[in-house]
């Protein structure tokens, strides 16, 4: 009991000896604070310095081909795309597979082959489906009927929940266009 009664005592005088100890170090006096703000207010204004002058924007047009250099635009890896058969298709046919080919916006999937796609799920919003795809670098898209995904134009046809069902314009060994039906299932990961 006796070493219990000495802790709180010594525990009281040590709070005690910080309080007067704190007291010490406020000073309600504000004189330097108030000398300081005056002395700096008392000072003469000055000039501000002028911006610098603004050069003005030299435009330079870029011309690859020219003078022998790469277009920026155009990826080192990857090959160009053929745009369809030239002028002189008599088939209607080839005429409507070749616009499409070539006036279609061209998507963000259709730079990976379709193989290389994979369905991870659906999303269903006011009775419309989407279709979640991952692209091989691991990003996720969403696409609707209508979209293209693959590098054989591949028009999204209808979107089930297993599945994705697509029509891709491919050329044969003749070099015509023709139509294929093609299928992206769910993926089992």
């Amino acid at each position: 009991m006796r070493f219990e009664t000495i802790r709180k005592l010594l525990s009281f005088a040590l709070c005690g000896a910080m309080l007067v100890a704190l007291t010490g170090c406020v000073s309600r006096d504000m004189t330097d604070l108030e000398n300081y703000a005056s002395e700096v207010l008392s000072r003469p204004g000055g000039r501000i310095e002028p911006l610098p002058p603004i050069k003005p924007y030299q435009r330079y047009l870029y011309q690859a081909g020219n003078d022998g250099l790469r277009d920026p635009f155009e990826s080192f890896f990857k090959k160009k795309r053929e745009v369809g058969p030239g002028p002189g298709i008599d088939d209607p046919e080839q005429i409507k597979w070749t616009t499409e080919v070539q006036t279609h916006n061209r998507e963000e999937l259709e730079e990976s082959e379709l193989d290389a796609l994979r369905m991870v799920g659906i999303l269903e919003n006011n009775d419309e489906l989407w279709g979640i795809i991952r692209d091989p670098e691991g990003a996720v898209h969403r696409v609707q009927v209508g979209n293209y995904m693959g590098t054989n134009y591949g028009k999204i046809l209808n979107i089930q929940e297993d599945r994705i069902d697509l029509r891709e314009i491919i050329k044969d060994s003749q070099g015509r266009w023709e139509e294929r039906q093609a299928t992206l299932a769910l993926s089992e990961e």
